[in-house]
């Protein structure tokens, strides 16, 4: 066996030795049988279902738009709390409600009743999203395999873009990696702007090495011509 030939067999070796460091967790049996005998590059469970400053700020904005709902509606009942009229416009005319005529309070009170609940639902919301524990991820030489609540998806290498994006640390990471596919939305400029699509893997440990398999998975796998991939 020449030098060159030594090395890349080395490489190969450990490459292996490193992607078995990153099988030590016990999957799913319908996920196992998915996979089959296809080989493993890594597989880990996410902590959480979402990126938990997503929860977050799902979360306060909830909170917000609840507390401004429940405000406005304590100034608009207030009055009828204390026992004395309500005074409003409806439809321009000057209307007037009291504990003994409510009925031209309906409407009103539906309509901010019904700010007060989307408040509270994008509260409960954000919490089950912060509190949703996150699938199983497996890693294969052509794809990666998502297992969430019984649900399986297959997202083939070349599908990634190679943008990829790491936080946390090697103990508690994410990772976000960039798809091809996307879609238009609007921006404060007026002009459309592409967005692409990006799958999160949150809250795993050796986010470092794993964020390594997949580039060089991406790489491998890349349909782009040559002269027209990306750099690395």
């Amino acid at each position: 066996m020449n030098q060159m030939n030594f090395t890349g067999w080395q490489k190969k070796q450990e490459f292996r030795k490193q992607c078995n460091m990153l099988e030590n967790i016990s999957l799913p049996p319908e996920l196992e049988s998915y996979i089959g005998s296809e080989s493993k590059d890594f597989a880990v469970k996410a902590k959480y279902a979402a990126q938990p400053k997503v929860s977050l700020a799902m979360i306060i904005f909830g909170l917000i738009w609840f507390s401004f709902s429940l405000i406005l509606l304590m100034l608009f009942m207030g009055p009828l709390f204390r026992g004395q009229e309500v005074q409003f416009l409806s439809n321009d005319v000057p209307t007037v409600a009291g504990p003994g005529n409510l009925r031209p309070l309906l409407l009103p009170a539906s309509v901010i009743g019904l700010f007060v609940l989307t408040g509270i639902l994008l509260v409960y919301a954000g919490l089950r999203m912060l509190f949703s524990k996150g699938g199983y991820y497996v890693g294969t030489p052509t794809r990666l395999i998502v297992f969430e609540k019984k649900s399986i998806r297959s997202v083939d290498w070349e599908q990634f873009s190679g943008d990829i994006a790491v936080s946390g640390n090697d103990q508690k990471g994410n990772i976000s990696l960039g798809l091809r596919t996307g879609r238009m939305a609007g921006s404060k400029s007026g002009s459309d702007r592409y967005v692409p699509d990006k799958l999160y893997i949150s809250g795993i440990a050796n986010v470092l090495e794993i964020e390594r398999i997949c580039r060089k998975r991406i790489k491998e796998n890349d349909p782009t011509p040559s002269s027209m991939g990306y750099s690395h």
